[in-house]
């Protein structure tokens, strides 16, 4: 594909996506112009979708990046912050989770955002820029479901299960009438076309939630390890949730994989998943939440990683989630922007905040769960 036109496309699908965090933003009523209450910043308050938002003396510029699956919901996120706390500016620089590892590791943001929690080489790195005996701890932040997208002319619904499509992205089904998905799909007129799978070029945490999902659901069709970098030979590869997303709606033929709502923005058709539960489960924020609602606290401590259960088989789980986590030292935060740091998460973590996840096609992290996040996020020092 030509530069040229390749920048048109991204710039298309980044338009897209603008216009739906527009309407998400005034579908919960962040416009607070016409509100009764304060909007400065230094411990004010404000109205409408971020009343909830105490800034507690949060100023100056917090950098934060990482995980792309949560760009859209970051949006929101700053922009209704931000109307609060006028003295704070959050900049989430939304690129990879491992790239979001690598900064908070390295000291250069204040939090970073993965799909995957930290391992035990990273939690030792983070010991070098927590000082006093902090380290990195994993919040849950952000739930949903990985959707598969597709985009097959003549084709508007789409069974597999997990051994297609690892069979799929691993290159051993190369044509949309291959036998398996037809017999998964009776009554689906499947072109004689070649399957063009996309899949991310950089350490993802999406890539590493896929491949744990292929490893449990479908080992003896994925013989790879689960891990953000991909694996597989063969396919094409995009740099992050957005341009995956843009390809598979500008090629016929071609699969991928996103967040979900990287799909609803662009009206990208969705693969139901055949779990062996009563009928094929559809890639919804509620059917995300239904799994999510049965994982794990895993980690010790302040750290709240969790367990997944990617081989559920219950009625309208869709089993094929991610949990984002904003990863940020336990103690020994920087001074200068540990109040932005806990008044911008206090708020993501908050009822306002984990509402707007509903209405931007995310899954809300399970109550219970988040009450611990919102206790460990008020105890960071």
């Amino acid at each position: 594909m030509k530069l040229q036109r390749k920048n048109r496309l991204r710039a298309t699908a980044l338009g897209v996506i603008a216009v739906s965090s527009a309407l998400a933003l005034t579908a919960c009523g962040s416009d607070n112009n016409s509100g009764g209450g304060s909007t400065g910043g230094g411990g004010g308050t404000t109205t409408g979708a971020a009343s909830s938002v105490k800034c507690d003396g949060a100023k100056g510029q917090l950098l934060a990046s990482g995980s792309s699956a949560q760009k859209n919901a970051m949006d929101l996120w700053v922009k209704n912050y931000m109307a609060a706390c006028k003295d704070a500016q959050i900049n989430y620089k939304a690129s990879s989770s491992g790239d979001g590892i690598v900064a908070f590791t390295q000291g250069t943001v204040g939090f970073a955002g993965s799909d995957s929690p930290l391992n035990a080489q990273q939690v030792e790195d983070s010991k070098k820029v927590c000082t006093g005996g902090g380290q990195g701890i994993n919040l849950p932040m952000v739930g949903g479901p990985i959707a598969i997208g597709f985009h097959v002319e003549g084709v508007d619904t789409l069974v597999l299960d997990a051994s297609t499509i690892a069979k799929i992205f691993n290159g051993k089904i190369s044509k949309w009438n291959d036998e398996a998905i037809a017999k998964l799909n009776p009554n689906a007129k499947l072109p004689d076309l070649a399957i063009q799978a996309f899949h991310r070029s950089t350490d993802s945490g999406t890539t590493d939630n896929l491949t744990k999902y292929l490893s449990a659901a479908a080992k003896a069709d994925w013989p790879y390890p689960p891990a953000k970098k991909w694996a597989a030979s063969g396919g094409q590869a995009a740099s992050g949730s957005g341009d995956v997303a843009a390809q598979v709606k500008q090629v016929n033929g071609a699969i991928g994989y996103f967040e979900l709502s990287y799909a609803a923005s662009q009206s990208i058709k969705t693969v139901d998943i055949n779990t062996g539960a009563s009928a094929p489960v559809k890639a919804t924020a509620e059917n995300a939440s239904k799994a999510i609602a049965a994982a794990k606290i895993a980690g010790t401590g302040k750290d709240l990683a969790l367990k997944l259960d990617y081989t559920t088989k219950a009625d309208g789980a869709y089993p094929l989630v991610l949990v984002t986590y904003e990863i940020a030292c336990d103690k020994g935060n920087k001074p200068a922007t540990l109040a932005a740091v806990k008044s911008f998460l206090s708020y993501t973590a908050g009822a306002d905040g984990q509402k707007l996840l509903t209405d931007a096609s995310y899954a809300p992290i399970p109550a219970e769960i988040n009450a611990k996040v919102i206790e460990t996020v008020n105890s960071l020092s």
